[in-house]
């Protein structure tokens, strides 16, 4: 899958080469970090090998809060008939450092936090929603508390991370993997196959000085996602509620791209879905992110 990255920064080649060529010019080196690349992706199948880009990714959406990361990414790569990591496509240029430490840009998968049930992180991160569900939203926390402690209805927690210069348009044939390899695990009887609600926690941001949408959705143009995507889950969560993470994180989006001279308060934004409402989700995706 090919997708439009832009590079805000140059490495020393391109410092090099346009030292030779801007005599002259007239352009500025701001506009040269403007230069689009092309940049092609592929998805792979989620293997051990991944488990350092995995807990980089899942740090950058936890940051500070009292969530075992490394188990976490256990627990994921354990389970890699569903998910995928987002790779940079083989390339020929051999000089080129580019990649990541080990070349994971993104990863989608789910947990199922019922089947899952007594394991640390999950623990951990029921906690974490429900403790912040009780300060932010106290209309909804008892319902959700039921709802993530009822094992008849059981809950996948719904991760979708890439670092901030990966495009939305990646999103798309990602979902869509995922949900056919949710029917096969529904097929097969594996956990996750089978669930009756969607738990997300996403990363987003509101100018400083404007409201956070706490609860029932209000003030929600407020809120700029850090993953485009999210917004359609948003629209078809039946509770949500918002975080300020300011005192844990250093940067608006923890990734290599800050919003330029708008001063930015960072949330993180839960969302719970209906397992049907996702095919109206699909159908947005399909809509806006077709390439």
């Amino acid at each position: 899958m090919a997708s439009m990255a832009k590079r805000r920064a140059l490495d020393a080649e391109r410092d090099s080469e346009s030292e030779e060529t801007s005599e002259g010019s007239g352009q500025s080196s701001e506009e040269e970090l403007d230069e689009e690349v092309q940049v092609d992706f592929e998805a792979h199948t989620i293997s051990d090998s991944d488990c350092n880009g995995i807990k980089r990714l899942l740090q950058q959406l936890f940051l500070k809060a009292s969530v075992n990361i490394t188990e976490l990414a256990d627990l994921i790569i354990q389970q890699n008939y569903v998910g995928s990591v987002i790779r940079q496509a083989e390339i020929l240029d051999e000089n080129s450092e580019d990649n990541e430490e080990d070349g994971v840009f993104g990863f989608i998968s789910v947990l199922n936090l019922t089947e899952k049930k007594g394991t640390e992180p999950v623990e951990q991160i029921k906690d974490l929603v429900l403790s912040q569900c009780k300060v932010h939203h106290q209309i909804a926390a008892q319902q959700l508390e039921k709802i993530l402690n009822d094992n008849s209805k059981s809950v996948n927690l719904l991760i979708s991370e890439r670092f901030i210069n990966v495009p939305p348009q990646i999103a798309l044939p990602l979902h869509k993997q995922l949900q056919a390899e949710l029917v096969d695990a529904q097929k097969t009887g594996k956990p996750c196959g089978k669930c009756h609600y969607y738990l997300l926690i996403c990363k987003a941001c509101v100018e400083i000085g404007k409201k956070i949408p706490h609860q029932r959705g209000k003030q929600k143009e407020n809120l700029m996602f850090a993953n485009a995507e999210d917004e359609f889950f948003y629209e078809q969560s039946i509770m949500k509620f918002s975080y300020n993470v300011e005192e844990e994180s250093d940067s608006c989006l923890s990734g290599r791209w800050a919003f330029d001279d708008v001063p930015m308060k960072p949330l993180r934004v839960v969302m719970l879905i209906p397992t049907d409402h996702l095919t109206v989700v699909m159908d947005k995706l399909k809509e806006y992110l077709s390439v």
